[in-house]
């Protein structure tokens, strides 16, 4: 049931005697607007509040009910109103040629008083249900776009606190996971025109390359402190558990993949760079000895940022290098311990490297 006394009708018709018979028919139950030409009922439509019907004469001298319709549907304050149009027109194809522009109904003249209050009303009524809708849809909307916000920041939290976990662990990395995200995300985006790497490397697989980073030695929490913080070299069996971190650090991330039972593509790269960003291009690095293309593009250019800052870096058992010395390493790892095509990206955008490296460093 509609409220009347809210509803607003707009009645364009070149007839005074029209618009006077139509306004005393509606005027007792809703608020009516008139214009007698159709520049007017147009200004008229367009000023807010807007009417929640039009009632619109086809034949009207120099712009006709069609064209008014038409300039109703391009405005965007207007194109929703409802349209009735109001035709002394009988013919079957005039009224398909009006529906099919977008009226809502035809009232043929001369009118009869019941039917115009009839079909005024279930116009309203329709209108009204189709504005409940649009609201309650809206609301859902923002509703979903909230909850996709709110899961989105939690996503990243997590990361965030699982990354720090290895951390904890092994206080001295720092910024280090910071620092491997950007250097990743930074060496991604130089590579994605590349020809070898368009199919793969996209906006989207970037966003989720850069979420996936911070877990990459996630596997560490694994690892036993003796090992972990020892300050020397570690003997060929120490070394033997270390490197196991990669594979505890996949497993972990699979295990979570069962848990939720949903596949989550970020989870999935993050499971490719935990477990294969210490494989060479060679076949020499570990834990499965893979080469060239068959290590996962996200583990390979998990290789190059993470050996650039574990050089720059300080640990317990060797001093920091400097960032030339760093690059000299990388340059020669070409082709051996590095994708060729990436260790030039990053030879190329070495300044930016820096740059980061030098705002994300260790804070004494």
């Amino acid at each position: 049931m509609i409220s009347e006394s809210n509803h607003t009708i707009l009645v364009i018709d070149d007839v005074p005697e029209n618009l006077h018979v139509i306004s005393e028919l509606l005027r007792p139950q809703y608020r009516v607007l008139v214009a007698t030409s159709a520049q007017a009922g147009l200004r008229i439509a367009g000023s807010q509040p807007t009417p929640d019907l039009i009632l619109l004469d086809v034949m009207m001298p120099g712009m006709d009910g069609y064209a008014v319709l038409a300039k109703l549907r391009e405005n965007p304050a207007t194109r929703d109103i409802p349209v009735v149009f109001l035709t002394a027109l009988a013919e079957a194809k005039d009224e398909e040629y009006g529906l099919q522009l977008g009226a809502a109904d035809y009232i043929t003249k001369p009118i009869q008083p019941a039917l115009v209050v009839a079909r005024v009303r279930t116009q309203l009524e329709a209108k009204q249900a189709r504005d409940w809708l649009r609201d309650q849809n809206a609301a859902l909307e923002a509703e979903v776009s909230r909850r996709m916000v709110e899961n989105d920041l939690t996503q990243r939290v997590t990361i965030r606190a699982l990354a720090h976990l290895a951390e904890i662990r092994d206080p001295e990395t720092g910024n280090h996971i910071l620092r491997t995200q950007a250097y990743v995300r930074h060496l991604a985006n130089s590579l994605k025109q590349h020809p070898r790497f368009t199919a793969t490397i996209t906006d989207s697989y970037i966003e989720l390359l850069a979420r996936s980073a911070p877990l990459h030695d996630i596997g560490k929490v694994g690892i036993p402190d003796h090992i972990l913080l020892k300050p020397g070299k570690l003997t060929p069996d120490e070394m033997a558990i270390m490197k196991t971190h990669s594979k505890l650090g996949s497993d972990a991330i699979e295990q979570a993949e069962r848990d939720i039972e949903i596949p989550l593509a970020f989870l999935a790269l993050a499971k490719q760079i935990a477990h294969w960003h210490h494989e060479k291009w060679d076949g020499s690095g570990y834990p499965d000895g893979l080469a060239g293309e068959a290590i996962p593009v996200a583990a390979r250019l998990m290789a190059v940022a993470d050996v650039f800052d574990a050089l720059i870096s300080p640990r317990v058992y060797k001093n920091p290098m400097s960032h030339a010395e760093a690059r000299d390493i990388i340059a020669a790892g070409r082709g051996t311990h590095f994708d060729p095509d990436m260790a030039d990206a990053f030879l190329a955008g070495f300044a930016e490297f820096v740059v980061i490296a030098e705002h994300l460093r260790e804070v004494a």
